[in-house]
């Protein structure tokens, strides 16, 4: 494991935990779009270092540890970083187009960030097989991954929970676009993977350009 990411899941565990003791923290430094547009910006950064409780921090931290050694492998640590850290503002500023007049909108998590990773991977290394414990038979990473930003548009267009479905999608824009700018010839060298992956982020466009969502 690369020093990068222990600082990246210590960072996450501390602040989630202090988030936890301390509602005045969680309340001073979640995303809520009212505050952010008053001028306090810096909850489009902190917020994703909070998490609900510890489900939801455990969650994003495993699927960071599984998924971030693939990225560092391929591209360095310090690519790595720039891929976590641009997903994370992909993830913030998706969140504040799409819900910039719902003064009340709130989220947490590292989901932008970790989904922006989990998206590289899969870039990275589409013939991965991903195994879940509730299925039996493996799912090509390639395959998952379009299938979770097509769900994340259709919790983006229903609206029926409490998922930050929008901050998912803009990481994995983030994810998207970076590794592609920092390998650029995988767009000669695996176009049709490029492609497919790029298929979700084209029908969100195409659908938010038509006020469908």
């Amino acid at each position: 494991m690369n020093i990068a990411l222990i600082v990246l899941i210590a960072a996450n565990v501390l602040i989630s935990f202090k988030a936890f003791e301390d509602q005045f923290f969680f309340r001073r430094y979640e995303f809520h779009i009212g505050s952010i547009r008053a001028g306090e910006h810096i909850r489009m950064f902190s917020s994703a270092f909070l998490h609900v409780d510890i489900a939801h921090l455990a969650f994003n931290m495993i699927t960071l540890y599984f998924f971030a050694p693939v990225v560092s492998s391929y591209l360095g640590i310090p690519s790595f970083l720039v891929v976590y850290f641009g997903s994370l503002l992909c993830g913030s500023l998706l969140t504040l187009q799409f819900h910039k007049n719902e003064y009340n909108y709130r989220a947490v998590g590292a989901s932008g960030a970790v989904t922006g990773i989990l998206y590289a991977a899969i870039l990275l290394r589409p013939d991965m097989d991903l195994y879940f414990f509730f299925i039996p038979l493996p799912i090509p990473a390639y395959i998952f991954g379009i299938g979770y930003l097509l769900y994340s548009i259709y919790g983006m267009k229903s609206r029926n929970d409490n998922i930050g479905h929008t901050a998912h999608f803009g990481g994995a824009i983030g994810g998207y676009v970076i590794t592609l700018l920092k390998e650029p010839q995988m767009l000669t060298e695996n176009t049709l993977m490029v492609g497919l992956l790029a298929i979700p982020i084209i029908i969100l466009f195409i659908m938010a350009k038509m006020g469908k969502i």
